[in-house]
């Protein structure tokens, strides 16, 4: 059973103007915020992380984080969709955004099998 870092980047970031806010490089050297939590998750023992991205971003981000990581920890992406909802629920007429943490976590809930921890793609914990 792997402990699993579930980062949630999904998120628009409207307020970021433009780019990709979950992509923006923090260093001289390129890294970006979730390159620090990937290492010290990685340092605390994790053995997977697992991200909850759109689908409009994937190439973007499996070229920018994804492959920079995957030979040190196990990756796995999934995505957030409106549609995705537990039986006995459906999407309210007009409704356009998911809803918030839970509904993304819910997201990842085929490739969580043990212990694990959410984090926003775009804060430290370090």
């Amino acid at each position: 059973m792997k402990t699993t870092l579930v980062i949630m980047a999904a998120g628009i970031g409207a307020r970021y103007g433009a780019g990709i806010k979950q992509l923006a490089k923090m260093t001289k050297c390129g890294d970006t915020i979730i390159d620090f939590s990937i290492y010290d998750a990685k340092e605390a023992g994790f053995d997977k992380v697992v991200f909850i991205i759109r689908k409009d971003i994937e190439k973007d981000f499996r070229e920018v984080i994804g492959d920079r990581v995957r030979d040190f920890i196990d990756i796995e992406y999934v995505f957030q969709d409106i549609n995705d909802l537990p039986d006995g629920f459906e999407v309210p007429i007009g409704r356009t955004k998911p809803w918030g943490t839970v509904h993304a976590v819910l997201a990842a809930r085929e490739a969580i099998d043990g212990p694990f921890l959410v984090i926003n793609a775009d804060d430290y914990y370090g």
